[in-house]
């Protein structure tokens, strides 16, 4: 067997061999209960650090935009290694920073000045919530939640989730709220739906 051929097979045998493991993933789909939150919306859902497991840094950026004096969207998630681009929508400067990540005041930054159509962007390495602010409008407010896996999902307005495409196995289900108290449970994934539902209460 040729060169060419050897590598074709190869290539084959990767492919079929990745859908079949996409075929075996199964959904976890969940809502949320709340005692106490301003909302159920809004609230990072994902699976825990998978021993042995590691996960490429994401070649795909997110946007956060600073329009009509608002962080846009309010929260994201995304998979440690994740850049970052701050946008500024808006007529006037901001100066985007945040005093901490995962609560660790050692990973304060400041991107500075953004000026109006100006982007900023910034890779976050650590796992953990990531306040989002603006020295010049004291109302404004966002977050990025950085998670150890590919696997979460932000609750919509009703508190439903879905985490797609999760290997079957048993992991550490976690979620984060900004104004309600972590949670962890313990869920077995098939290759069909998972269903299950986390409870929240006020951090309060």
């Amino acid at each position: 067997m040729n060169t060419v051929s050897r590598s074709a097979l190869v290539a084959i045998l990767f492919g079929a061999l990745s859908i079949a493991q996409l075929a075996q993933a199964g959904d976890v789909q969940g809502k949320i209960t709340a005692t106490g939150l301003k909302s159920v919306g809004g609230i990072a859902v994902y699976i825990d650090a998978i021993p042995g497991k590691k996960f490429d840094r994401p070649t795909d950026h997110v946007s956060v935009d600073q329009r009509n004096m608002l962080f846009v969207p309010h929260t994201v998630v995304v998979l440690r290694g994740t850049t970052v681009d701050f946008l500024n929508s808006d007529q006037v400067a901001h100066n985007v920073y945040w005093p901490s990540v995962g609560g660790n005041k050692n990973l304060k930054h400041s991107l500075t000045i953004v000026s109006p159509g100006q982007k900023k962007s910034f890779e976050f390495d650590d796992l953990g919530a990531a306040q989002l602010l603006c020295n010049l409008h004291t109302d404004m407010l966002g977050y990025v939640v950085v998670v150890p896996t590919p696997y979460f999902a932000l609750t919509g307005n009703d508190g439903i989730f879905t985490i797609k495409n999760v290997p079957p196995g048993t992991y550490t289900l976690k979620s984060w709220s900004e104004d309600g108290k972590p949670t962890r449970q313990s869920i077995t994934v098939t290759d069909a739906t998972t269903n299950v539902e986390v409870a929240i209460v006020s951090a309060k």
